[in-house]
């Protein structure tokens, strides 16, 4: 989102395998411990405010900018449906199937297969909407961006992404993005290297 609406930002890495998420500066931002989190140093009435959890970020910025964020309210309830639906369902489905196929030590059947079996689920979901139309919610919005980073973690779900026509022709879609593509880079050596020793650990 900042990279589509060209807002400068500076990023702040913490560091979770030296608990620096637990620090209090840090809860003071994120009281959840837990990324991500913001801060507008140019916030209501010129002050700075600190906001934290993806989907009240990305309403803040559509507001604050008047981009990807509708005002008419129709339209804006469709973002806000698909939005709340990527921060219930989505997220937290695909993190826990990434997290028990790829990075608990002791395999639990159970639990890979609920997960997973959600997962397809939600991707059908997707699929099955974007029959009729190239953006979740009509036009490219802060819902597309929510979910797109989801998808993007195909692999680790065990989906072959090509079983989804619509969805991964909407995948390309967004991903082909200038602006996606930029976000999408930042941190990606970085994130290899920590895969690589998750997967040694197993």
């Amino acid at each position: 989102m900042l990279e589509e609406c060209d807002l400068p930002y500076n990023i702040n890495w913490v560091d979770l395998s030296k608990g620096e998420q637990h620090q209090p500066d840090f809860l003071k931002i994120s009281p959840n411990g837990r990324m991500p989190a913001m801060i507008d140093p140019e916030g209501p009435d010129d002050q700075p405010i600190a906001i934290f959890e993806s989907g009240a970020i990305l309403q803040y910025l559509g507001t604050k900018t008047g981009k990807f964020y509708p005002q008419e309210w129709r339209a804006r309830s469709e973002v806000e449906q698909w939005l709340y639906w990527q921060v219930g369902a989505l997220g937290p489905m695909g993190g826990q199937a990434a997290h028990f196929r790829n990075y608990k030590e002791d395999k639990i059947d159970y639990a890979i297969e609920r997960f997973t079996d959600e997962v397809i689920r939600l991707f059908e979901v997707m699929n099955e909407h974007l029959t009729s139309r190239e953006y979740l919610a009509g036009d490219y919005s802060i819902a597309d961006m929510a979910c797109w980073p989801w998808i993007r973690g195909y692999k680790a779900y065990g989906i072959d992404l090509k079983e989804y026509e619509h969805l991964r022709a909407w995948f390309k879609r967004v991903g082909g993005r200038p602006a996606v593509q930029r976000g999408a880079d930042i941190g990606k050596e970085a994130f290899k290297k920590i895969q690589q020793q998750a997967q040694a650990s197993i």
